[in-house]
């Protein structure tokens, strides 16, 4: 028995309390910090007060702002893009994935192999033609084989598993149908039996253990599809933190899935790029840039 120790506890404890605490304010980024709305004024004890700061708002929605980004096309060549050359090419600085009926070759994918990331900001501008869809993949991963029957002409594999991607996708889909045209901006994972899991308009969220839940509206999902333009060009972003993954298209919010599971395959550095489906379909990429926040 070590009796000198409750004594070492006692006096650890008076010293505790005999030694004065300070308290500090909290400490905030002065470039979040408002003008004070009127000038200082002596509050208790003499202490000179700045007042209720000036409501403002934040600065104007900007897809071309890229402080802090860095480039990943250069307009130019597939430097760190990997694809098949057969539906992937470079015209007029623009990235093209083409599928066409008469060569059918499954879904394909183009993947940035030169970095991967979790927690980022991702802006591109993107735009769907000729029917069919697909989208922008991340927090992804290849060498995969298919979950599920590729269509017919695709071969008894379908897309390599180099080329393969697994894991979120944004969806973008060209309105050749009703259904088609509303999953433009949801929240899905490719090859995995998850599925939809955030439709556009929704916040979503899953707990460890537990299945989805509805949380909140966004808006309503027809609706928000007049913010999707046709055949043009379209802003499209994508900012995932932790467990909170967003899609934006055009400024406006589409759709957020909150995974609270730190150990789910949602949750983990991946890849990104972009699916074209195996239906005829053309889709351009242009101006993509990312901000990594991954420590």
């Amino acid at each position: 028995m070590h009796k000198a120790l409750p004594c070492l506890s006692l006096a650890l404890a008076a010293l505790l309390i005999a030694t004065p605490t300070r308290m500090t304010a909290q400490a905030v980024s002065p470039a979040l910090e408002s003008e004070a709305a009127r000038p200082p004024a002596p509050g208790p004890g003499g202490k000179m007060l700045p007042g209720m700061p000036k409501f403002h708002d934040p600065l104007p929605y900007d897809i071309d702002d890229h402080a802090g980004y860095t480039q990943l096309f250069d307009g130019k060549t597939m430097k760190g893009w990997d694809g098949d050359p057969s539906i992937w090419r470079i015209e007029d600085g623009v990235m093209i994935g083409e599928t066409k009926e008469e060569e059918r070759k499954g879904n394909s994918y183009i993947v940035y192999t030169a970095d991967k990331a979790k927690d980022f900001d991702l802006k591109l501008q993107m735009k769907i033609e000729k029917g069919g869809g697909g989208g922008i993949q991340y927090r992804s991963h290849t060498g995969e084989a298919w979950t599920r029957p590729q269509p017919a002409g695709a071969g008894p594999n379908g897309t390599p598993p180099k080329w393969l991607l697994t894991g979120p996708q944004a969806d973008f889909w060209f309105p050749v149908r009703q259904s088609a045209s509303n999953y433009t901006g949801q929240w899905y994972s490719e090859n995995t039996m998850q599925g939809i899991l955030a439709y556009r308009g929704q916040v979503t969220q899953a707990l460890p253990g537990k299945g989805n839940r509805l949380v909140a509206n966004i808006g309503d999902k027809l609706a928000l599809g007049g913010y999707v333009k046709t055949n043009e060009w379209n802003d499209y972003e994508i900012i995932a933190r932790g467990g909170v993954m967003m899609h934006i298209m055009n400024g406006q919010l589409m759709a957020t899935f909150i995974d609270d599971d730190p150990n789910d395959a949602n949750n983990q550095m991946g890849l990104i790029g972009f699916e074209i489906e195996s239906q005829p379909c053309k889709i351009s990429v242009k101006d993509i840039w990312w901000r990594k926040f991954d420590k």
